[in-house]
């Protein structure tokens, strides 16, 4: 289903970014595909990506299951203990907690990332 262009932009969830860039907090984005899933650490100022993962670089078989967000949330957690971040906030970028979302969540929460 193609998204209008208005509700692509309520999606981003713009308020939420301004909110935590003016707190200066790291943030842990997600944005998903039918196919696959990607993560990123942003910097508090939002200019800097400090690390990523996605199901492009975990090669899993099939990157739009819950299992292969799994190891994408893995992934995530240990890309940022070497970059020395452990508290986040989670941006769904406006997608629902649930799924793909909520398994990747969990997964990176089990690595060692706080929310």
């Amino acid at each position: 289903m193609k998204l209008s262009k208005k509700q692509a932009r309520l999606r981003r969830a713009t308020k939420f970014r301004a909110k935590n860039a003016e707190k200066g907090t790291e943030r842990l984005s997600v944005h998903k595909t039918s196919q696959h899933i990607y993560a990123q650490i942003i910097s508090g100022c939002g200019t800097k990506t400090l690390a990523s993962a996605s199901t492009l670089t975990v090669k899993v078989k099939h990157g739009g299951n819950k299992d292969a967000a799994a190891q994408v949330g893995v992934e995530i957690a240990k890309a940022a203990k070497k970059a020395k971040v452990t508290k986040v906030a989670f941006d769904r970028s406006g997608f629902k907690f649930h799924g793909r979302v909520k398994a990747l969540a969990d997964a990176a929460r089990d690595g060692g990332l706080d929310f």
